[in-house]
């Protein structure tokens, strides 16, 4: 696989009224294009900064982010971002949610990028729904929306900052499925920061391990998962619990 995303000797420190603050500490990993790597870590450890940075919205101190050789010094369309809550206009259809992207960057006369959206709305089950509103949808309808919505322009990586987070877990389950399908049927390279380890194991083929604050990484583990199992069909399946296990000790008794 090709390397698409490359993190090197990245620490922060945050300066505030009472001094400085030390978030993360020498973090180094690369991705590789079509990867799912996951990231966990105890509270507050910094694993949202890590996003932000990767996105250019946050300077890291010390170090380097590099997106296919080139460094992001600033916001990128390249790289989108599925945050904790779908963030729908609750006065927006579908159709118009979907589309947002577009109109931000003055695209949204581009034929072929509209033809795209209209493209994944019919593919994951939503054209039907194009003319309703946030509120007539369902909690995982609203998120398969809201990926779309990232999906619009085409961005290389994504980022996903506790996705799913905000529902119920039965409906957090059939989402993660969705999301998963949609994030492996359009060959994206995704970037997961979540709370939940079996999230992780389900979904990832890597796990970066953290430490608490200031965060360094603790270990990095390639999951050996069945690729062809949807993520609830891991949690069923053998090894998930062993994973579990030892990825738990990791988080609490590190040192």
């Amino acid at each position: 696989m090709n390397k698409i995303l490359s993190i090197d000797k990245v620490s922060l420190t945050y300066h505030t009224k009472q001094g400085e603050i030390e978030a993360l500490n020498n973090i180094t990993f690369d991705v590789f294009n079509g990867e799912f790597v996951a990231i966990i870590g105890p509270s507050g450890c910094g694993k949202t900064s890590i996003l932000s940075i990767i996105a250019g919205l946050l300077k890291p101190s010390k170090g380097t982010v590099l997106l296919n050789g080139s460094p992001i010094l600033s916001p990128s369309e390249s790289i989108g971002y599925m945050l904790q809550k779908d963030q729908l206009f609750a006065w927006r259809t579908v159709e118009q949610n979907a589309l947002l992207p577009l109109e931000i960057h003055k695209s949204i006369k581009d034929l072929e990028k509209r033809k795209n959206v209209e493209l994944l709305l019919k593919k994951y089950g939503l054209w039907d729904f194009r003319k309703s509103y946030p509120n007539e949808l369902s909690g995982g309808m609203r998120q398969r929306v809201a990926l779309i919505r990232t999906l619009a322009y085409s961005p290389k990586i994504l980022r996903l900052d506790e996705p799913f987070s905000a529902l119920d877990y039965q409906t957090r389950l059939s989402v993660c499925d969705d999301v998963y399908g949609i994030i492996k049927n359009e060959k994206k390279t995704a970037i997961l920061v979540t709370h939940d380890i079996s999230e992780a194991i389900a979904l990832a083929d890597r796990i970066i391990v953290l430490t608490k604050r200031p965060s360094k990484i603790l270990n990095v583990h390639l999951i050996d998962t069945d690729k062809t199992l949807t993520p609830l069909q891991r949690r069923e399946s053998m090894g998930f619990s062993s994973w579990f296990e030892r990825l738990w000790r990791e988080l609490n008794y590190e040192k």
